[in-house]
């Protein structure tokens, strides 16, 4: 029905009567609590919409064009605390990167103990394929409660993967890496 995080809400449906319908539930919700919306920072009706650094549409999720934009210009890192930058923007969309424990690991490393950065091969690969994934990753699908649906997971000896996918309209779907 609705997504909301800290005051943001978005409120999501497959017609245009069932929106009207999970709208005016939400607004009642919120009248009911006695908060206050703004109008200016409202948005009603919009077939896409940018939130949270996403990009949200019938289609499904995905990165916001305009960080990816930012990710495909990052150069490798040059010192540890702009490791952390990048892993911190990788982490924040890692539910959208397929296998993200194991891409991310080599880079993982290089803040154990607050060593020095040694930037190898192995990093360099990790950098790559992180920027790849990031750039080039799968709209996720948005999860269709009547649809057939799996879970898939793995598990190695430094992470778990999971995957969540749909049959929608005949294809498989990813929804959550």
């Amino acid at each position: 029905m609705c997504l909301c995080y800290l005051d943001d809400i978005i409120v999501f449906s497959q017609t245009f009567d069932d929106h009207l319908q999970r709208l005016r539930s939400v607004l009642k919700c919120i009248q009911d609590a006695g908060l206050v919306l703004n109008p200016k920072k409202c948005v009603f009706g919009s077939r896409k919409i940018k939130i949270l650094g996403h990009l949200v549409s019938g289609e499904g999720i995905m990165p916001d064009p305009g960080k990816v934009r930012a990710v495909q210009n990052f150069s490798a890192p040059k010192n540890i605390r702009y490791v952390r930058s990048f892993l911190g923007l990788c982490s924040y969309y890692q539910r959208s990167i397929k296998d993200f424990c194991q891409k991310v690991q080599p880079l993982q490393e290089l803040l154990k103990n607050d060593s020095k950065l040694t930037w190898g091969s192995d990093q360099q690969e990790s950098f790559e394929k992180l920027k790849t994934a990031l750039t080039s990753e799968p709209v996720l699908g948005l999860f269709d409660e009547n649809a057939p649906t799996e879970l898939h997971a793995d598990a190695s000896g430094y992470g778990l993967g999971t995957v969540l996918v749909q049959i929608q309209k005949g294809k498989e779907k990813v929804n959550i890496f």
